[in-house]
C-alpha cells in the first residue's frame, strides 16, 4: 500500500471514529469532591452489551486513577417480573475506567457508579432507557 492510500484510509478511519464518538450517551455529574463523566458507547443504550467509560477528576481537575470503580445497574420490579440487579468492576485504562454492562431487556435502568478511594465511597446515579 502506498503512503497516499495509507494516509487517505487513516483519515477516513479517524473521521468515522470521530462521528461514532460524538454519538456517545454522556452524563456529567458532581459527586462529592469529584467531577464524573460517564459515557456509554450506544445512544440510546441497547439491550445487550454496552461499554461504559468513567472519567473522574478531583477538585483541582486532575484525573483520579487510584480509585476502585464499580458499576451497578438495576431495573426495578414490575408486574410479573422480579427486580434485576447487576454489578461489574471497571478497569483502569489510561485515565478512564472501563466496564461492560449487559442490559437484559429494554426499558428504564438505574445506574450507580461507586467510586471508592481510601475508606470513602462516593456514588453517582443516573437513569437510562434501553431500547
Amino acid at each position: 500500500m502506498n503512503m497516499k492510500k495509507l494516509a487517505v484510509s487513516t483519515l477516513i478511519l479517524l473521521l468515522v471514529a470521530g462521528i461514532a464518538y460524538a454519538k456517545d450517551y454522556e452524563v456529567k455529574k458532581k459527586a462529592g469532591e469529584y467531577d464524573v463523566t460517564a459515557k456509554i458507547d450506544k445512544n440510546p443504550p441497547v439491550v445487550g452489551d454496552n461499554n461504559i467509560t468513567v472519567e473522574i477528576k478531583d477538585a483541582s481537575g486532575k484525573y483520579v486513577t487510584d480509585a476502585k470503580v464499580k458499576v451497578e445497574y438495576s431495573m426495578p420490579a414490575m408486574p410479573g417480573m422480579p427486580a434485576m440487579n447487576y454489578k461489574t468492576n471497571a478497569e483502569l485504562k489510561g485515565n478512564e475506567y472501563n466496564a461492560k454492562m449487559n442490559l437484559s431487556m429494554s426499558g428504564p435502568w438505574n445506574i450507580a457508579i461507586k467510586i471508592t478511594r481510601g475508606s470513602k465511597t462516593t456514588t453517582v446515579k443516573f437513569n437510562v432507557d434501553a431500547r
